[in-house]
């Protein structure tokens, strides 16, 4: 039997998101294959990890270290509980996708489990590019080592998220010279929230009355004025600081 090398780090991560739960044997896509076997250097014999992106976490061992059509053996399947509280961000999409491609990228290293794109009044790009943006989600996933993929919806208008959400915990952050609270001093630990994050040109004022009217409480983000992906980024660490220890 082949001896299982030993390698002094993590075990990597690599994405499954059709292996079966009760799958014995797996063989990677060409471009996972490549990525372990010819980037990374694995061989036959060697522990690495897989992620289903639905919470189950398995420890394999690689079979058979073609870089094509890497195989590996399941050792250990762990089904991991989904994050919580559930933490989402309704954001409003920029023109520039490369600043919402990093916030998609930073959102999910920091572990917020919904994003939805949100259509405003001013919204600049109301149409996305959910496979380019889910392979960023993927990757993020991969990197800062999850095992749950976060969601990203179908955008949105303002009006059904305002309306449909039931979230224990709702907050808009708006620029309007309204009294607001701070977003971490309005934030209990141990609920599920979400937060409405506007575009660059803000919510209108009547957009942040519907929000209020449904139950959404203005926040703030601290003392200068954000741009849309830096609000969402700040929102997202500040959420994620309230989780339980």
């Amino acid at each position: 039997m082949q001896k299982r090398r030993t390698i002094n780090m993590e075990l990597p991560v690599f994405y499954a998101p059709d292996i079966q739960q009760d799958a014995a044997l797996y063989t990677m896509n060409e471009d996972t294959s490549k990525y372990c076997i010819q980037v990374l250097r694995h061989e036959k014999g060697d522990q690495v990890l897989l992620a289903d992106g639905r919470g189950s976490k398995y420890t394999v061992v690689i079979t058979d270290d073609n870089r094509k059509k890497c195989q590996v053996q399941v050792q250990v399947r762990e089904m991991l509980p989904p994050p919580a509280p559930a933490l989402r961000i309704a954001i409003a999409f920029t023109k520039n996708a490369g600043r919402i491609e990093w916030f998609l990228e930073k959102a999910t290293e920091i572990g917020i489990q919904t994003i939805i794109p949100l259509v405003t009044a001013r919204t600049e790009k109301e149409k996305i590019k959910a496979e380019r943006l889910n392979s960023i989600l993927v990757s993020a996933m991969l990197q800062s080592k999850q095992f749950w993929l976060p969601v990203l919806e179908e955008p949105q208008l303002l009006d059904k998220v305002v309306k449909g959400n039931k979230d224990p915990q709702r907050f808009i952050a708006h620029c309007l010279p309204d009294q607001k609270t701070e977003l971490q001093d309005a934030m209990m630990a141990g609920k599920d929230t979400i937060i409405l994050i506007g575009p660059e040109g803000d919510f209108t004022p009547e957009e942040v009355q519907q929000a209020l009217a449904a139950g959404f409480r203005p926040v703030s983000l601290g003392r200068t004025r954000l741009r849309t992906e830096t609000a969402g980024m700040v929102a997202a660490v500040l959420m994620n600081a309230k989780l339980p220890s």
